[in-house]
């Protein structure tokens, strides 16, 4: 088999060993004959080898945008961190994928990420994914279908083994790379210079300075909308208020950054993320700040845990998709045993209320309708068994009672069940 590297511009930032990494990816590649891609932590494609996302053409013959494989790459790495250095998803059409971070001085700065692949027999796919969740038309299916014929299927028990297989064998080049000082000191440049610049301009009023409500608002008004820049350009304003007003005394102003971070995070969680991650997130920075010891690295570390919190509700589109991919495939599964939201929601790590929310504006329906419909029409087959009681198809497709099984029938199907027996034809 033969890998091309297919460059797609210049990283942002090469604090990595590129030539390493891309051997890695390559080995990996030609040993387990799937797709491998290194990418930056912005999610810009460095190297592919193999049939990668990056030559991945799902996407549009099912007709959906390939921008949502960026936000995938990138939450994939977000998600790797989080569970200890691997992470195996779902894409934007229900294949598989998974990722490990290549973290530089703690940093994570690129990831290698395998896939897509199918991790379900084909004609399940076509049914669950192509039908049932995304109800493409037959012409765009057959050419989906089509596509997929060159894409491995990788059975579930295996999947586990090659991403811990990845992740070991990029453990050993995590912290290879030197931060780029160079950068670090112009960073360090502008922030001491935009600081100075307010504080000029705060010398120059006549009277006390009071505290700028207008730009913090402005400020937490960006965060929510993910507009980085100008986080950046508020946070760097606020600074120079803090510095002034604080008497330069370092420890007043971590206090105020503090507060800082708590409204940037209480932002985050009425914006999407999950409460539990933010207070998590917060609870570690809250630490993080008492070791911080000049006023330049304290501002551009609060830039960048306000890029962090941005980061946890920005991708939700491809978190969201995992999320729903994974409930709905459960409850095909298991739909006759006793399922409820909140294990549900426990499973694929939202909070019940905020899970429900996501359900109904993905799938057009509340979860308990999702869940009754797909336990009616499986009861519809059963129906055709007249050997079978009523009472006893009930409780196999996970209803407590006949008479609560025919109520939700016929509320669906607008017949009972009893006439369904007998004219299945009619719906």
């Amino acid at each position: 088999m033969t890998y091309q590297s297919l460059e797609y511009g210049q990283p942002s930032r090469k604090v990595f060993d590129t030539k390493l990494v891309q051997e890695c990816a390559k080995a990996f590649a030609s040993a387990t004959g799937l797709g491998t891609i290194v990418s930056t932590a912005e999610g810009q494609v460095v190297s592919e080898f193999g049939s990668g996302c990056a030559s991945c053409r799902i996407c549009e013959l099912a007709g959906r945008p390939k921008s949502l494989c960026l936000k995938t790459y990138i939450n994939g790495m977000r998600e790797a961190e989080r569970f200890g250095g691997k992470y195996i998803y779902f894409c934007a059409m229900g294949l598989t994928c998974f990722s490990s971070p290549i973290v530089v001085k703690d940093i994570n700065e690129a990831e290698i990420t395998v896939g897509p692949f199918l991790m379900v027999n084909r004609d399940d796919y076509e049914l669950c994914e192509l039908g049932d969740r995304y109800h493409l038309p037959p012409e765009r299916r057959q050419k989906v279908m089509s596509a997929l014929t060159d894409v491995p299927y990788i059975a579930p028990r295996k999947v586990n083994d090659l991403a811990t297989l990845l992740f070991m064998s990029i453990s050993f080049m995590n912290n290879i790379g030197a931060a780029n000082d160079m950068l670090d000191a112009q960073m360090a440049m502008a922030i001491q210079t935009q600081i100075s610049s307010s504080i000029y301009k705060l010398k120059g009023m006549e009277g006390p300075t009071s505290y700028p409500f207008d730009i913090e608002s402005r400020l937490l008004a960006a965060v929510a909308k993910g507009e980085r820049d100008k986080v950046e350009n508020y946070l760097k304003e606020l600074f120079g208020y803090i510095f002034f007003s604080s008497g330069y005394v370092f420890s007043v102003a971590k206090s105020r950054v503090s507060e800082l971070l708590v409204l940037i995070s209480r932002t985050a969680v009425h914006n999407g993320a999950d409460p539990d991650r933010c207070l998590m997130l917060t609870h570690d920075y809250l630490f993080t700040i008492p070791n911080i010891q000049t006023w330049e690295n304290l501002c551009a570390w609060l830039i960048r845990a306000a890029h962090s919190f941005i980061d946890l509700f920005s991708s939700n589109t491809v978190k969201h998709a995992s999320a729903i991919h994974q409930a709905t495939l459960y409850i095909r599964q298991h739909y006759a045993e006793k399922i409820t939201l909140k294990d549900i929601a426990q499973m694929v790590y939202l909070s019940p209320a905020y899970f429900s929310r996501v359900f109904k504006k993905e799938m057009g329906v509340t979860f308990n309708s999702f869940l009754n419909e797909v336990r009616i029409e499986k009861s519809k087959s059963l129906l055709r068994n007249n050997d079978l009681k009523m009472v006893d198809i009930a409780l196999m497709v996970g209803f407590e009672s006949q008479s609560y099984f025919t109520k939700v029938f016929k509320k669906i199907t607008g017949i009972s069940p009893l006439q369904y027996r007998y004219a299945p034809d009619i719906l």
